[in-house]
């Protein structure tokens, strides 16, 4: 009989996944670096974790936080567009970096995760070196 896996996820999921962290940049090996092991606030981050067709370069569960790190290739990109709205819609917010200010001001983009994880940061934010989307909150009639 054939051992079943423990995990839910679609073996294409993990074998995606794998394959992106695998060829994760120095931005994004220099912030997990941060985020690991509960070192943020004592926050749990996963990195390259799937929201619906999309991943997630770090993700907080608990607190529905998306982290992303963005180069070049990312500026008015149609696609991120369409990606954050539907972790949006899913609940999730979204925060975005330049890789360069990971690795120019890694203490400081931690700092404003941590704000963002604390609720210190609550409004939809775009400026040169941050964007911030808060989750969509339904409201109840």
């Amino acid at each position: 009989m054939e051992e079943q896996s423990r995990s839910r996820r679609k073996s294409f999921t993990t074998d995606r996944a794998r394959e992106l962290r695998d060829g994760e940049n120095h931005a994004e090996g220099l912030l997990w670096l941060e985020l690991k092991d509960r070192r943020l606030g004592g926050h749990k981050f996963v990195r390259q974790f799937p929201v619906g067709p999309y991943f997630a370069d770090f993700l907080c569960r608990k607190q529905k936080l998306v982290v992303e790190l963005d180069g070049s290739q990312h500026a008015d990109s149609a696609h991120d567009a369409r990606r954050d709205s539907f972790m949006n819609g899913m609940g999730y917010s979204i925060i975005r970096f330049w890789s360069h200010e990971v690795l120019s001001q890694t203490t400081q983009v931690a700092d404003t995760i941590l704000a963002a994880l604390d609720g210190r940061l609550i409004e939809k934010t775009i400026a040169f070196d941050l964007r911030f989307f808060p989750a969509e909150t339904k409201v109840n009639p």
